[in-house]
């Protein structure tokens, strides 16, 4: 059972930097989050690829369901793009869960 929480703790952490990071994007730009100008772009590579390692989830949902909305994709395609969002999030928790348990190790902290 423990595993379990520990994966649903790094799903919500995922969820919460995923969401805190695309409204904050969306706040500053005045544009709604997706994969497209001004948040990726190949001129600035390093920023968008920030943009999208932080907000990715956020992005793809947004553009799925303005595909599906605009009949581009199928139901399915929108399923498996909500799945691919699902552990894309908990991947991006795993990652803030290990980048912040590195960095409290660091400073020596006995947490």
């Amino acid at each position: 059972m423990a595993q379990m929480e520990l994966f649903l703790f790094a799903f919500v952490v995922g969820l919460t930097v995923c969401g805190l990071a695309g409204s904050t994007m969306e706040l500053v730009s005045g544009r709604k989050v997706a994969f497209a100008e001004p948040y990726v772009s190949t001129a600035h590579v390093l920023r968008s690829l920030a943009a999208t390692a932080g907000a990715g989830p956020f992005m793809l949902v947004n553009d799925a369901l303005d595909a599906r909305r605009e009949k581009r994709i199928s139901t399915m395609a929108l399923l498996s793009c909500g799945c691919t969002a699902i552990a894309w999030s908990l991947a991006l928790g795993i990652v803030v869960l290990a980048i912040a348990s590195w960095t409290i190790r660091l400073l020596g902290s006995g947490i």
